[in-house]
């Protein structure tokens, strides 16, 4: 088996990350340990193949990115916006997906070391923050702040959660359920603010059910829906969710918007095709993908962000699913 970078920094007793800086002479490595590692290389015959055109110049070229699904809504519009502009910029995109699992995270950081990666854009709810030091290179967040510290680009959550509330409330709703995402999400909390602190001052109250936003149990919101026949409005926290729900209020007799008003959010494609066509909150993913890729180039040109956390406006967009 071909040694490999990690067999370096085993034997250096150091991190691999210093051992790619040694690699690429990019970044301080103290001269001593410089001159162990670059021992260590000639002693187990480490050969970085992957790494020998970024040596020549320096420069990978190559970003990474970290998205929890691969699909033909939220993420894959952000991956086209994000490939779009590194095209544009010269630059090649190395994603992957981790189906928001840890050692699946882990193992991709340690991917990218060995493929020396520029920097990292992540778009899912990242568990091993602690470990992206380790890489030494910039990173940008897309709907998620995972720190204070990192760069994030997100859209205004607070104003399209609110942006639902007002319109269902012209519509005369009295009976609102909210179908939205896992509550640990700061998307999650964000629209959930924004859409309660509308109803509060109107004297109105929602129901709130936490679902996957990707894979909704079906099941479950006809159970809901069952329950509460009396509902008349519903706002989701994504169209994949509207559509499922829409699905499920005209199996049940339902007439939409008639007897229930229905709002998504997302903007999709889709939401536009279907029938009734989805009244959504319209956020710009592709948009939020290149603007991304801008602010992490930036970083790795060591210019500074004029502002580290970018909120991207959102618009309500009315078609057939409200009154």
């Amino acid at each position: 088996m071909k040694p490999t970078i990690r067999d370096v920094a085993k034997k250096a007793n150091v991190s691999v990350s210093t051992v790619s800086r040694v690699i690429n002479q990019k970044g301080y490595v103290h001269e001593d340990t410089k001159v162990l590692i670059e021992n260590i290389i000639k002693e187990i015959g480490f050969v970085p193949n992957q790494l020998a055109r970024s040596l020549s110049n320096h420069s990978s070229k190559i970003i990474g990115v970290i998205v929890p699904h691969i699909g033909p809504s939220f993420y894959g519009e952000l991956l086209e916006g994000i490939e779009s502009q590194a095209a544009a910029y010269g630059y090649k995109i190395m994603f992957c997906h981790t189906q928001d699992d840890p050692d699946r995270e882990l193992e991709y950081l340690r991917f990218f070391e060995q493929y020396n990666i520029e920097g990292l854009i992540i778009a899912s709810n990242f568990s091993n923050t602690d470990k992206l030091a380790d890489l030494d290179i910039p990173v940008v967040t897309v709907d998620h702040i995972l720190d204070e510290n990192i760069p994030s680009i997100t859209s205004d959550n607070i104003k399209g959660g609110g942006l639902a509330a007002r319109k269902l409330i012209e519509t005369g709703a009295k009976n609102i359920l909210v179908f939205r995402g896992p509550s640990f999400l700061l998307t999650t909390i964000e629209r959930t603010i924004g859409f309660l602190n509308e109803l509060k001052p109107n004297g109105l109250f929602a129901d709130i059910f936490d679902f996957d936003l990707i894979s909704p149990d079906v099941k479950l919101i006809e159970e809901i829906l069952k329950n509460n026949p009396q509902v008349d409005a519903i706002f989701t926290f994504s169209d994949t969710l509207a559509f499922a729900t829409l699905n499920i209020l005209q199996k049940l007799g339902k007439k939409v918007p008639q007897d229930v008003s229905l709002i998504g959010f997302d903007d999709t494609p889709f939401s536009k095709w279907v029938k009734p066509s989805i009244t959504t909150i319209r956020q710009s993913v592709n948009f939020m993908g290149k603007q991304s890729f801008i602010n992490l180039t930036r970083l790795i040109r060591g210019v500074e962000l004029d502002i580290l956390h970018d909120i991207i406006d959102v618009k309500l967009i009315e078609r057939e699913t409200t009154k």
